[in-house]
């Protein structure tokens, strides 16, 4: 049986040599003097060798390869090869892939709407790749997430830190999706445990949207964004859709924009029925746009489309102007228009449903199914109404719509039209 003293003492000889302790270990002496803890077995008849470690500063203690030997023991046991999992986990190091890698080829080819790649690219170039690039996929745990998450909650970015944590679980999900036999770190990472928000459904009042208007006109910005966010409160397009939007889909002389399915979330064709006040906003963007193709173009290239964030930008600028001057304006989004038209047009008293149609969302029940209707004439009587409204609010000035539209001159249901 061996003893640290012996080990200290073992000298290299001109071959290679065994001495032996109990259980059946033993080390292995190297010509070149290293000394490491070995053990021989037999499974399902052939002969194997394991080496538990070597032995020094660096490396294992007699008694720590004892112990090591009493699992190597186990497995056995339990019909697992110790010298065959060695070598498998030698190999998965060998060919495992740095998380940068992966991570690059889930933002490129995973499916998602292009607004959100762009999102999600920005984050990860920017909070997750310069701390990770270096590491392989299985050197990040949960405890390196949660740090990473909590330091930049504490920079003040808790939404950022929420979508890191979601960024780097679906990089993982896409690892293992594709073979990596991996556990995906932020699975340990609730988002509950890296910061938690209120739910927000932020309407804008009448006397909100006076003050909004009013301070659109003070804030630097350009007149074409300017515009384009008037435009989005009138028109209850996503953002996305009028940053996108390319002269083709407009046509003038029937005041109609049709988006066309693959530019829209749910993946349908929407018309935009123009009011007067909509098709003034559009002839003015298109006298600026000159001979871009798109509605609103980026400053600096007229083939490019306009910055994701400039909106966003802007109504920021506004809620900070507001609250410089004391005026009763809380923050909100460009999205928190399209939720001030829906709600005060159902506060109004128009239809559901062409509010529904006028937002392009599709209900999903039975009814929605067998229920096509576009509802055109009163959605073109609800928009310019909607528009007069605003109108008026922006001067100062109350306004009772119209909730009816008017008949048509022909009739609308004759099987000769």
């Amino acid at each position: 049986m061996l003893t640290d003293t012996a080990l200290k003492n073992l000298r290299p000889k001109a071959r290679a040599y065994k001495s032996t302790d109990r259980d059946g270990m033993y080390v292995y002496v190297s010509t070149g003097g290293a000394v490491s803890f070995r053990y021989d077995y037999r499974f399902n008849g052939r002969r194997e060798t394991v080496t538990l470690g070597r032995y020094g500063r660096a490396g294992l203690t007699l008694a720590q390869a004892r112990e090591r030997l009493i699992e190597v023991k186990k497995a056995i046991a339990d019909g697992v090869s110790p010298a065959v999992e060695k070598q498998r986990a030698k190999r998965r190091l060998k060919e495992a892939r740095d998380f940068a890698q992966v991570a690059q080829g889930w933002m490129d080819r995973a499916p998602m709407a292009d607004s959100t790649r762009d999102m999600r690219r920005a984050i990860f170039n920017r909070d997750i790749l310069p701390k990770w690039k270096n590491r392989l996929l299985s050197e990040i745990t949960p405890d390196d997430l949660r740090a990473h998450c909590k330091a930049i909650v504490d920079r003040g970015a808790p939404a950022t830190a929420i979508h890191v944590r979601d960024i780097v679980k679906q990089i993982y999900g896409w690892a293992i999706l594709h073979g990596e036999k991996i556990d995906n770190p932020a699975d340990d990472v609730g988002p509950a445990s890296i910061a938690t928000f209120r739910p927000r459904d932020r309407s804008l009042t009448p006397a909100e949207i006076r003050i909004m208007l009013m301070l659109l006109g003070e804030v630097a910005t350009l007149p074409t964004i300017r515009l384009g966010l008037k435009f989005i409160l009138l028109s209850m397009v996503r953002k996305s859709e009028l940053q996108d939007g390319v002269w083709t889909e407009v046509d003038f002389d029937n005041a109609v924009w049709s988006i066309p399915a693959a530019r829209m979330k749910r993946s349908r064709p929407h018309n935009v029925y123009l009011s007067t006040q909509m098709l003034d906003i559009l002839v003015a963007l298109k006298t600026c746009a000159g001979n871009s193709k798109y509605i609103l173009p980026s400053r600096y290239d007229a083939d490019a489309p306009m910055s994701r964030a400039t909106f966003n930008r802007v109504t920021s600028a506004i809620a900070e102007k507001a609250g410089k001057g004391d005026l009763p304006l809380e923050p909100f989004t460009v999205h928190d228009l399209r939720r001030t038209a829906s709600t005060l047009l159902h506060e109004m008293g128009f239809n559901s449903d062409w509010i529904e149609k006028g937002l392009a969302h599709e209900e999903r029940s039975s009814r929605g199914v067998y229920n096509k209707a576009e509802f055109e004439t009163q959605r073109r009587h609800m928009a310019q109404e909607w528009s007069n409204a605003v109108d008026a609010w922006e001067a100062g000035r109350a306004y009772t719509p119209a909730l009816a539209a008017p008949e048509v001159s022909a009739p609308r249901f004759d099987p000769k039209f």
